[in-house]
This record gives structure tokens, sequence and C-alpha cells, in this order.
């Protein structure tokens, strides 16, 4: 299976892996700005954006699949940057792989089982007919009452995609996604991953809650947590040039 991504600049790799019914250009901003001194690598993850639909959904395959992606590219070690369900998946990665990542940096997500933010997102789109849909906007009318958060929807609305006969189609595989949303939610596992890590919360999220540090540090000895002021659980999106300068700081940091 070999993913999709996207390439920027040169230099040290840098891979940023995206989260939950996301895409490698929901950080296509951040990337840009950091490939003035780093290589940036941006891959869609299994069963998201342009990558492989596959019948399961586990952190075990998804760090499998990174690992393979690294081989295959000649990367043989970097520094892994992961949101959400990414940040899990750089996590397992570096607790199963420790060689192949020189630092990590996990964004607004906790190494332990996480709540349940999602059912009713993957309920209202599981109820939408899109082969029944003429327009974009018919399908975003349908979601509206669904989804009221338009921040939430417009992100989501971003899946949609036209398949060859021209009807509208998710990019994602949601029927996978769903039946394995209980492994999405669940906890990473390995022996500690002892070198440099950075767990960045966005002070409005509870994605990273106090009671979460000890296992943070059980797992992840030399971990730092910082937060970026008024920022949700989206910080790339919420404050991009704030979490540039903290990404920075740490990844050029001997």
């Amino acid at each position: 299976m070999e993913l999709y991504f996207r390439e920027f600049g040169a230099g040290k790799p840098v891979i940023i892996l995206h989260g939950l019914f996301g895409f490698s250009d929901n950080w296509q901003t951040i990337a840009k700005s950091l490939a003035s001194q780093y290589l940036v690598i941006t891959p869609d993850l299994r069963n998201h954006g342009r990558s492989p639909h596959m019948p399961s959904h586990t952190y075990t395959e998804l760090a499998e699949d990174i690992r393979i992606f690294m081989e295959s590219h000649w990367i043989h070690s970097a520094v892994l940057i992961g949101h959400s369900m990414g940040g899990k998946v750089a996590m397992q990665v570096a607790l199963s792989y420790p060689e192949m990542v020189d630092k990590l940096i996990v964004v607004d997500m906790a190494p332990g089982r996480a709540a349940d933010n999602h059912t009713g997102i993957f309920e209202a789109l599981l109820e939408t007919d899109l082969s029944a849909m003429q327009t974009r906007g018919d399908i975003e009318n349908f979601l509206i009452a669904r989804i009221p958060d338009e921040g939430t929807r417009q992100f989501l609305l971003k899946n949609i995609t036209r398949n060859d006969d021209g009807k509208f189609a998710w990019k994602m595989n949601l029927p996978v996604l769903w039946r394995h949303f209980p492994d999405i939610l669940d906890a990473v596992a390995g022996e500690p991953f002892d070198k440099p890590a950075l767990f960045v919360r966005g002070d409005r999220s509870d994605y990273i809650k106090g009671a979460d540090t000890a296992l943070i540090k059980r797992l992840f000895p030399q971990a730092e947590i910082a937060a970026i002021e008024n920022a949700g659980h989206w910080v790339h999106a919420d404050k991009p040039n704030e979490l540039i300068a903290v990404l920075t700081e740490f990844i050029d940091r001997n």
C-alpha cells in the first residue's frame, strides 16, 4: 500500500500526520512555513484523502503504514508531528519504532483512551445520501441541522468529491472509520519512548487534561507540555503562527 503524500522544502525530514476526517491539505499552511528550513511531508493516512481504502483501521496498522512509507522513501528517521488521531499514530510509531523517530510532537491529543466527541458527526455523515444530492449546497443544507457548528461542517465538506459517474462521494472510507471508531478512541501502548517529545495543547481544548500528565510522562519520559493561548482543538487553524514558533523552537533545539 502506497500512501498519497505532499512534499515541501528540503532538509531534515519532518512528517505531519492529520487527524480524523482530515487529509494532507489541512496542514498545508504549516507545512509550507516549515519548508523554509525542513523537508516537510504530509501523507494522507489510510482510509483518508487519496490514500487507499483498507478494511481495517487500528493504530498498530497505521504505525506500520508510516514505517513502510518511511522505508520506501529512504527516510531512516524523522521528526514526527501528529494532530488528534494523527497524534496517536505518531505516538504509536515512536513507541513501536523508536529508532525511526528523532523527536515527537503531538498536537492536542493524549495517549490514553479518548472521549467520544464524534459519534454525532458520524451519524450525520452516515445519514447523508450523497447519491441523491445535486449540489454541494444541498449537502450543506442537509447537514446544517445535524452539525450546527459552521467550522466543523466546512471542514467535513472538504471530504466531498465526485466519482467516475459524476455523483458525489466521500473521499474518506466512512463505513470502515465508523466500524473502527472504538479503535480510533483506543489508547496507544508500548515501551517508553525516551527521546525528546512535546505535547502541544490548545488552552480552550480538553483533549489533554491534567490527569493525562502521568501517562504522558510514563510513556514519554522526556515529554514537555505546552499550551497555545486562545486555541481550541484545531490549534493549527486557530493559531498557526504561534504553533509554528513552538514547533520550530523545539525541532531546532539540540
